[in-house]
């Protein structure tokens, strides 16, 4: 009997360890800042989410072997919530974040990749740790309502897109949400 206990609770231990480490208890810090101002390259992308990451390599690798540019941020921006609109008619558009030193290169870009300055603006921002694959599903269960609390907490009336930033050298998504009104 106590060795079945103790592995039982070896077995809760170890996966109480790899939610911790994958950002599941982390607590999710909201904050109001002016950001924006990026050079962003996409593809626009209508149907399921979990699709962008092929999107987001292939602009990627056509930046990296077609036109020279290495970028270290891929991005999401997310216009409609899965649980209202159906999986084949959500809108987004995905793609990488263009470096600054790289920017005169970036107006050579043509074809079916768009490029367009994210707007300076003040955002409802938050990060999470990327430690592997199962991080962004915990940071989209854990943000996401983290960012709802903080817009009605606060009064505020914001936007429905929500951009993401996948800062790989720090290891960390940037979570945005544009506010567009404060309420009385």
């Amino acid at each position: 009997m106590k060795i079945t206990l103790l592995i039982i609770a070896l077995i809760l231990a170890s996966v109480a360890m790899f939610i911790g480490y994958n950002g599941g208890f982390k607590k999710i810090n909201c904050r109001v800042e002016v950001q924006g101002g990026e050079t962003l390259v996409f593809k626009e992308m209508t149907g399921d989410y979990a699709k962008s990451k092929k999107l987001s390599d292939d602009v990627y690798y056509t930046l990296l072997n077609d036109y020279e540019i290495e970028t270290f941020k891929g991005f999401g921006i997310y216009y409609d919530n899965p649980k209202k609109v159906k999986k084949t008619q959500l809108r987004s558009e995905i793609g990488c974040i263009v470096e600054k030193k790289d920017s005169s290169k970036a107006t050579q870009i043509h074809g079916e990749l768009k490029i367009k300055e994210f707007p300076k603006k003040s955002y409802i921002v938050t990060e999470f740790p990327i430690k592997g694959k199962l991080a962004v599903i915990f940071g989209i269960l854990k943000v996401y309502p983290a960012m709802d609390k903080f817009v009605k907490e606060n009064g505020y009336a914001a936007k429905g897109a929500v951009m993401e930033i996948y800062d790989v050298p720090n290891k960390t998504i940037l979570y945005r949400k544009e506010i567009i009104a404060i309420q009385p």
